[in-house]
This record gives C-alpha cells, structure tokens and sequence, in this order.
C-alpha cells in the first residue's frame, strides 16, 4: 500500500483527542470492491481519534453501509451505533442469504436482497431487464437522490446505483453499489450477487412503466392491435396500469433461451 493509499485509512484530529487509536479491520466477499488491492480480504489496522461510531469508520474507510448486514466486534455482534474504543478485531460482513446467521444479531430485521427495486438514473438499461425477468422495478430518468432515498424507506425497495454517495446517506438502509458499467454485465452482477436465479417471473410486469400485465381478452383489442397480430396469434397480456399490449412476437424465443442462460450460469 503506498502512501496515498494508507492516508485513506487514518482519521487525525488534532483539535480533540491527542490519543491514536488502532483497531484491525477485516471485511469479507463483495464489500472488497471497495477497497484498494492492498487490503482486500485481509486484516488491516485503521487508526483513529476519539470514540467514533464503527458505522462512520466504516464509511470512512470506503465501504457503503447499506451494503453491511453484520458486524463482529471481538466475536460479538454490535449495531451501528457501537462507539469504538481501540484495540477491537472488527469483521464486517455483507448481505447472508443462503448462511443461516440467525442465531446473530443482524443490523436490519429484513434481508436486504428483497427482489423490490428503484433503480438510480443512469441504469434504465438494466431496470427494463429487471422488468423483464419479472422485478417490481421503479426507474424515471429525472430521479432525484433524495427522491429515490424516500421511496426505498418508504416501500423497501433495493436502491440501485452507480453513486456511492447515496449508499452513504445515513437514512439508507438497503442498497447495492454496481461495479459494471456494461448493462449485460450488471443484470449478471445483481442476479449474482443478490441471488435471484430462482425468483425470476418473466413476462409478469410491463417494461415500460413496471405495471402488472394481466391476460387479455383478444376480442377487446382491436383498437389497440394491428388485424395482422390479431390473426397470427392467440394470447396476449396488458398492462394493468398503462394499457401496453403485449403477445408471444418472434423474439418470444430469444428471450426465453436469454432467461434460461441467464439460470445456467449460476
């Protein structure tokens, strides 16, 4: 680790407490992508001032909190809110999903890989995909971050996001931060690490607005589908909120095959 790099991990303030402090660090899995090469999946020592709140010194050191599910402190689960004194082996942990931890104190009563999403503005990409396989998805590209903030408190939705700095937001309780920029490669990346192989729902919400479709009568569609559509096929699905039609098109099988892989390379 070079200097620059070390610095990141040192918290000085020469206006209060003259004692350093040191406590050792350890985070595990995902939560590494945060944190520079040197230190990744290793122990490390973070030094501090005063009594700070293992919550701020995690964000200090890089990691947004609304992806840490559990924190160790000498073996013992804290909360947040834990004032650090020095001297403490902290682990930190993300989301558990297939490990049962029950028996310890997680730092929120529900799972953050609840399949509910919002979805920031730059990813409306993989919000369509997400509508596609089936995800109640909110997405509009003129999202506020104090907007989209509210509506994950409000309805416990997953945020979404390629902004750190909304995952940092004190208020924040579920979130994930994308590390692809590609959108094909952050459908694998959520699907992966949110586990969701297994709750997908094709063709059960409208990709334009995230509405539930509902199976439609073809006999009431003619104001809405071509005379053509209506010959060559027999079923069809509206949107419940936007009116959308939607049937089994000649991409039907592409999609299917897509889901499929999609399965398979878990």
């Amino acid at each position: 680790m070079n200097k620059m790099e070390a610095d990141r991990f040192i918290k000085k303030d020469k206006n209060h407490s003259p004692v350093l402090r040191k406590s050792v660090f350890r985070f595990y899995e995902e939560l590494n992508d945060h944190l520079p090469e040197p230190v990744r999946k290793k122990e490390f020592t973070f030094e501090f001032t005063g009594t700070p709140s293992v919550k701020n010194s995690i964000q200090a050191i890089g990691i947004p909190h609304g992806e840490v599910d559990l924190i160790l402190v000498n073996g013992e689960p804290v909360d947040f809110d834990y004032q650090m004194q020095g001297g403490e082996k902290i682990s930190v942990y993300p989301v558990f999903e297939s490990l049962d931890i029950s028996p310890v104190e997680r730092l929120r009563p529900e799972p953050l890989r609840d399949p509910r999403f919002v979805v920031d503005v730059n990813l409306g990409k993989l919000a369509l995909k997400l509508r596609l396989l089936g995800f109640d998805t909110l997405f509009r590209n003129d999202f506020e971050d104090d907007e989209i903030i509210r509506i994950s408190l409000g309805e416990k939705r997953i945020i979404l996001t390629r902004d750190k700095g909304i995952l940092k937001q004190n208020v924040v309780k579920h979130g994930y931060f994308l590390r692809n920029d590609d959108p094909k490669k952050q459908l694998k990346e959520v699907v992966d690490r949110l586990q969701l192989h297994h709750k997908f729902r094709p063709f059960s919400r409208c990709v334009s607005c995230n509405g539930e479709l509902q199976k439609a009568d073809k006999k009431e569609l003619n104001q809405l589908v071509s005379d053509d559509t209506l010959q060559y096929y027999n079923e069809f699905w509206q949107c419940s909120d936007c009116g959308q039609v939607y049937w089994k098109g000649s991409h039907f099988g592409n999609i299917l095959r897509w889901i499929e892989d999609l399965k398979q390379e878990h």
